[in-house]
């Protein structure tokens, strides 16, 4: 491999060679024209020796190190052994736990009263400073000590636990130039030779270090976060960057990755990542276990937060246009073809109400589902504002009632423990799964249900984008469009994908009682009204969606 010139070098032309988990290792160049080659074999070395794979974990990709500079040029190699953290054990009680009272377990058990040492309506959440500014004159430069450092976390120089600054790249390129490209061109490397290893398949990476244009070839995790309730309130804000940033898959580690977790924070946020895009529960070594099998409220809070996200794969999410008959599609569909975030603050749907231009404690997943998470300990309620002043009909995700929101201002909602809120804009016509498997492909085997959210005059529209849900490039897809108004909800339905599963339950909300209701221009069996909440099902509908549907109600 050394002679097919795919390692970072010195600038004298031996190895660069830094430490990592492995102990002494070199580092791929990404520049050279053989490092696809390269990838390509060793991934394929794998999938050879059974090792079977469905997506990427890019880590540790900044380029992150142990030491600083070539520190194991010259060295012994075999006097190394591998970096071990067996037995490191992480110190400290989680942020708002109370040892006097639970032990030193780290386990809490919570009876619908604050179990927190945080005092209610008051929190302990860790303060973010921000970091300092140094400048220099430019006399002459050191590439790895230049006057212009950054005087980042881990010192005032530029190569702390990462590649020097003066490691030299194929083509001649220094890595003080082109550092944040490392990460980039790991990335475009892996999904090529992903690509190759699994023909037919779309690559699924996620990626730490990211860079513009990354959004093409891998989603993102936000790093190595804090279990703090702080950072569980950042991990809404660097979602909405991330759309910005054109990376539309992204989430944060849940439950946080450095320190201690404990029951209520997990409990939250496990909740708040099930409507990210991107779910992952993970902590660093020796710290207390966060799976949320280990408190009976953290599993059930995940068991309601993740059926509701099978339920919506479909929608994930219809995008909303600024006209009724503009096309729209499927969440990530729409993203990859016309770059519309999957996760919006609310004032990229609302532009004109200016009070939406600071809220960063509540999101929408595409544009007709509205988020309102829990950010504090010791909390009962949460306090959302709901856009749309007054004249968006928002109703309750779980019980389809409406809500009795505030115009422009806030609204208190009940939140108790293991209940994240969740509202449905009007004038909306989500496809979703009617029953969420123990799996994605259990969940898409199943049937479909539609549900219909009318505004107060008596209209409704949506899309979804279906197709196999693997094949790259996307092969045959079929293109649906829900339109409601006047008593009637019609279904279109154009394109080459044959969808095999039906179209079992459609509920509709917002309607008056009606006397009469066919399907097909058949007498609908089977449908019941919930006159409380204006609400019309039709169970058992058993309809195709590869033409065209109709249903009225009168």
């Amino acid at each position: 491999m050394h002679r097919r010139d795919v390692w970072i070098k010195n600038p004298d032309g031996s190895l660069y060679i830094g430490q990592v988990w492995p102990g002494y290792t070199v580092f791929p160049d990404w520049f050279s024209e053989n490092i696809l080659s390269l990838w390509t074999e060793g991934l394929q070395n794998w999938t050879d020796m059974g090792v079977e794979f469905s997506g990427i974990w890019l880590d540790m990709n900044e380029a992150s190190s142990f030491c600083s500079d070539s520190c194991g040029t010259g060295a012994n190699y075999s006097a190394l052994a591998p970096l071990s953290v067996v037995g490191t054990v992480v110190p400290g009680y989680p942020e708002c736990y109370n040892d006097t009272i639970w032990g030193p377990s780290g386990n809490m058990t919570i009876n619908g009263t604050s179990t927190d040492s945080c005092a209610p309506g008051s929190t302990t959440m860790t303060v973010i400073e921000k970091r300092g500014v140094g400048a220099g004159g430019e006399q002459g430069v050191n590439l790895n000590n230049p006057p212009y450092a950054i005087h980042n976390a881990i010192g005032s120089f530029f190569n702390g636990n990462t590649l020097s600054t003066n490691a030299t790249h194929y083509g001649g390129y220094a890595e003080l130039d082109v550092h944040n490209m490392f990460g980039l061109l790991e990335e475009k490397t892996t999904n090529l030779a992903v690509q190759s290893v699994l023909p037919g398949k779309r690559p699924f990476l996620i990626s730490r270090s990211t860079f513009p244009s990354a959004g093409k070839w891998t989603g993102h995790w936000l790093g190595d976060n804090y279990s703090k309730w702080q950072y569980m309130y950042l991990n809404i804000q660097g979602v909405l960057q991330f759309q910005i940033y054109q990376i539309p898959m992204v989430g944060a580690d849940t439950c946080g990755f450095n320190g201690n977790t404990d029951e209520e924070l997990c409990n939250r946020w496990m909740q708040l990542s099930a409507f990210m895009p991107f779910y992952r529960n993970h902590n660093t070594y020796g710290a207390l276990p966060q799976e949320p099998y280990r408190w009976t409220s953290v599993a059930n809070a995940s068991r309601i937060a993740i059926a509701a996200r099978y339920t919506l794969l479909p929608y994930w999410a219809s995008i909303k246009s600024l006209t009724l008959l503009a096309r729209k599609y499927t969440l990530f569909a729409n993203a990859s073809m016309a770059g519309l975030p999957p996760i919006k603050a609310l004032f990229y749907e609302f532009p004109d109400e200016p009070e939406l231009f600071t809220v960063d404690r509540q999101w929408l997943v595409g544009s007709d589902i509205l988020v309102t998470p829990v950010l504090t300990p010791g909390a009962a309620t949460v306090d959302g504002i709901f856009p749309g002043r007054g004249s968006v009909i928002w109703r309750d995700w779980y019980t389809h009632a409406v809500v009795n929101a505030t115009s422009g201002g806030n609204t208190t909602l009940d939140a108790p423990i293991s209940h994240i809120n969740v509202h449905i804009r009007d004038n909306s016509a989500l496809l979703l799964h009617q029953e969420p498997g123990y799996t994605i492909y259990e969940t898409r085997e199943g049937p479909y249900a539609l549900l219909v959210s009318l505004n107060a005059a008596g209209t409704a529209f949506g899309t979804a984008y279906v197709d196999d849900g693997i094949s790259f490039p996307p092969g045959p897809s079929r293109s649906l469009t829900f339109q409601a108004a006047e008593d009637t909800l019609k279904i279109e339905s154009k394109g080459e994908y044959a969808i095999q599963q039906k179209l079992e339950t459609i509920t509709v909300l917002g309607v008056q009682k009606p006397s009469q209701v066919t399907l097909q221009g058949q007498a609908a069996q089977g449908w019941t009204y919930a006159e409380a909440i204006e609400e019309l099902v039709i169970s058992n509908a058993s309809i195709e969606l590869n033409g065209q549907v109709t249903l009225t109600w009168k």
